[in-house]
């Protein structure tokens, strides 16, 4: 296949570049290396052309996609660093995403596969969430991200949108598992939000990923998700015992105004739809994780939501 992969070297994009590298398709990658590096990718070449700049840019996008006429786009471009850049993230969640949408029509037929947020739900009348929930999102981030989707889901393509829960795997640079493994190994204090998340391994989402790119495939929103919810303190413990500290037990604090108590999508649709499920654990998926900090380390972290004072750095 010829594919198109927006924000290609961040974590999710770079492990499909991968991936995708490995079963001989074309590629092509446009990232700005604001919160991804292209050390994350191979050196360029016959099979992958990397281009550094932005979908804010519709120049850009639309020269882009004319030359290299993919036949399906994986869109994974994000702006999240910063909670309180309000513009940047509707300049690049929404508009920037309304440009890829608007270069992928001039096309004759294309995939489009649009990464989305579980944080598009904002706080939940209850978990599992089904992809029917409300859209509830309080966040920059989170407003920016549904505004984009929205523009996918009205495009009329051949497009898919996965709300994805928390991905773990190689080059992960945000959560708490290397905020944990970076401050237990430099021996600083952790706290522990009060809040349940869903994890997804990797490996999981690739699979999903490859499903996904089948032409003609299942339209319109699903989950990327395990359906299991895991407290931040259970995260907390796997870390500390896979670096063998014996430190005392974590404050426990409430989630903050821009954080949610429980995020845990229901993927029975997904499941129906492309006859898929997660099939590693909790345990096993963060396990793998760590190992790949041990050789690789954590070099940056980012977070969508803000540290409590005493817990920045």
């Amino acid at each position: 296949m010829r594919i198109l992969i927006t924000g290609g070297a961040g974590c999710l994009g770079a492990n499909i570049v991968e991936r995708r590298a490995a079963m001989g398709d074309e590629l092509c990658v446009i990232d700005t290396f604001a919160t991804s590096a292209r050390e994350a990718l191979p050196p360029s070449g016959p099979r992958l052309r990397i281009v550094e700049g932005s979908v804010e840019d519709a120049g850009l996008v639309e020269a882009e996609m004319a030359a290299f006429r993919p036949d399906a786009i994986i869109h994974a471009a994000a702006s999240y660093k910063n909670p309180g850049d309000w513009a940047g993230d509707l300049s690049v969640n929404a508009a920037g995403t309304l440009n890829v949408v608007r270069a992928a029509q001039t096309l004759d037929k294309v995939r489009l596969i649009n990464l989305q947020t579980a944080l598009c739900y904002g706080r939940p009348d209850h978990t599992p969430i089904g992809v029917e929930a409300p859209l509830r999102p309080f966040t920059s981030y989170g407003v920016s991200k549904v505004a984009g989707e929205l523009y996918v889901l009205a495009s009329g393509l051949d497009a898919v949108s996965f709300r994805i829960a928390n991905v773990t795997g190689p080059r992960l640079s945000i959560g708490p598992l290397p905020v944990f493994y970076t401050r237990l190994k430099a021996g600083k204090a952790c706290f522990c939000s009060d809040t349940v998340r869903d994890f997804l391994d990797m490996q999981d989402f690739l699979r999903l990923m490859d499903l996904a790119l089948v032409p003609e495939g299942p339209r319109g929103v699903f989950h990327a998700s395990s359906g299991e919810g895991h407290t931040i303190r259970d995260v907390f413990d796997e870390v500390a015992h896979h670096l063998g500290i014996e430190v005392p037990a974590p404050a426990i604090l409430p989630p903050g105004a821009d954080d949610v108590a429980a995020v845990v999508l229901d993927p029975s649709a997904t499941q129906a739809a492309f006859g898929w499920a997660a099939k590693v654990g909790f345990a096993d998926s963060l396990k793998r994780m760590l190992a790949w900090y041990d050789v690789h380390g954590v070099h940056t972290v980012y977070a969508h939501v803000r540290a409590p004072e005493g817990f920045a750095s």
